[in-house]
């Protein structure tokens, strides 16, 4: 592969996940407003976050397989496009008059299950076309990309809100979809992946897929850095699905129920990211990978207790911008050291507990803090979760096997 060659698929690649990332967010924030402004309920979000990461939990061992073993950017391609057709489907139920939360928490799980399948396949796909020096570097871009899709998708969505139906917000996503799709078939010029050589136990046709399951759970045992990381990474996701969910309906309390604040919040969030993304892609972090998401891990913890504390709108927003500069100094340089470190005839499979653990943490955290929000106040529950979050920087640096992993990076 030519130094052109990669770097003009890694842009077109990226550009047509972008696109197709935007009209999935849009969608997504319509939802998620619709049901904290009708129902203002812990409850209702509890449903929601359930819906939209279990899913996930069913689907991924099944996609780490796929990913293995298939044409990664097919596997992207028909996860974005089943997506897009249920959001027809949904436009026109909504169209037709038939207008519930059931619809919306139906296409939430549709959602769910398509990015449990994308979400390994393009982790395990950038390491196909970008050179190993240069992961970091595009994890940084992409990071950086996503984050100015996800800027502007709030603001459309609340204006689109406002003035249109839902059932447009539904049109979007099927139309940025479409162009995604498009860019990422046509014009992304990668041949099909090798078939990596493997046991002839694995060329029979029974049991196939348990059988690399399994495997994929033995590379994982056999690596400890892999092991930990998705440990730190499962007791992180658990006690952040407060500020993670709750945010909007902390707003919704405590500050106002104005469609503009749930824009707002996610605006500065998403320049933070940006900014963020910038920031590790043109310094690259510490030398040591694992330093960067200790301190990315300290600062959200810390950041998390501020969204709790913050006696106005105007910090809120503030301390929010400054979280979304974390979130990149720990997914650039924890991807980058997996799609370095991990062999990539594994990389699907590993990617997919990954994407299992995401899809489990946040629910179960969901579940447990989601109706206690009902009982108490949001704030007291960011303040003690951002703690919890802030310390687990100290089994972090304290794990000589992260440390020597990270290492890896110098």
């Amino acid at each position: 592969m030519t130094d052109i060659n990669w770097k003009r698929n890694t842009a077109l690649f990226l550009t047509g996940q972008a696109l197709s990332l935007f009209g999935t967010m849009v969608v997504q924030y319509a939802i998620l407003w619709h049901i904290t402004l009708k129902t203002q309920s812990g409850a209702m979000m509890t449903v929601f976050t359930v819906a939209g990461f279990l899913p996930m939990f069913f689907i991924s061992p099944f996609a780490g397989v796929w990913a293995d073993r298939f044409n990664r950017k097919n596997i992207i391609n028909i996860s974005d496009g089943t997506i897009a057709f249920f959001s027809l489907l949904a436009a026109v139920f909504i169209m037709a008059g038939i207008d519930s939360l059931v619809i919306l928490f139906v296409c939430t799980v549709v959602r769910s299950f398509g990015q449990g399948v994308q979400m390994p396949a393009v982790g395990a796909f950038i390491p196909d076309i970008v050179p190993q020096e240069q992961l970091l570097r595009i994890n940084g871009i992409q990071s950086t990309i996503q984050s100015f899709a996800v800027l502007a998708a709030p603001a459309i969505s609340g204006a689109m809100m406002m003035f249109a139906p839902l059932e447009t917000l539904f049109f979007l996503d099927v139309v940025t979809a479409m162009i995604g799709i498009g860019i990422v078939l046509f014009f992304v010029r990668i041949p099909a992946k090798e078939k990596p050589v493997e046991p002839e136990a694995m060329q029979q046709k029974g049991a196939a897929y348990l059988h690399d399951l399994k495997a994929g759970i033995n590379y994982i045992k056999q690596h400890g850095y892999v092991l930990r990381m998705i440990i730190f990474s499962a007791i992180f996701l658990f006690f952040f699905a407060p500020a993670s969910f709750l945010t909007p309906l902390q707003v919704t309390r405590t500050f106002g129920d104005e469609v503009w604040r749930l824009s707002a919040i996610e605006i500065v969030f998403s320049i933070g990211m940006m900014a963020g993304g910038i920031f590790i892609g043109i310094w690259g972090g510490f030398k040591n990978r694992i330093y960067t998401m200790t301190l990315a891990c300290a600062l959200t913890g810390l950041l998390t207790v501020g969204l709790g504390l913050a006696p106005d709108f105007l910090l809120y927003l503030i301390i929010m911008g400054i979280m979304g500069t974390s979130f990149p100094l720990w997914n650039a340089p924890s991807m980058a050291l997996l799609q370095t470190k991990v062999d990539t005839a594994f990389m699907g499979r590993v990617l997919s507990v990954f994407t299992m653990v995401s899809s489990t943490m946040m629910p179960l955290g969901m579940v447990v803090f989601g109706p206690v929000a009902d009982m108490v106040s949001i704030e007291a529950l960011l303040i003690g979760t951002g703690l919890v979050v802030a310390l687990l920087c100290i089994p972090m640096m304290a794990s000589r096997t992260l440390r020597e992993a990270g290492r890896a990076g110098e």
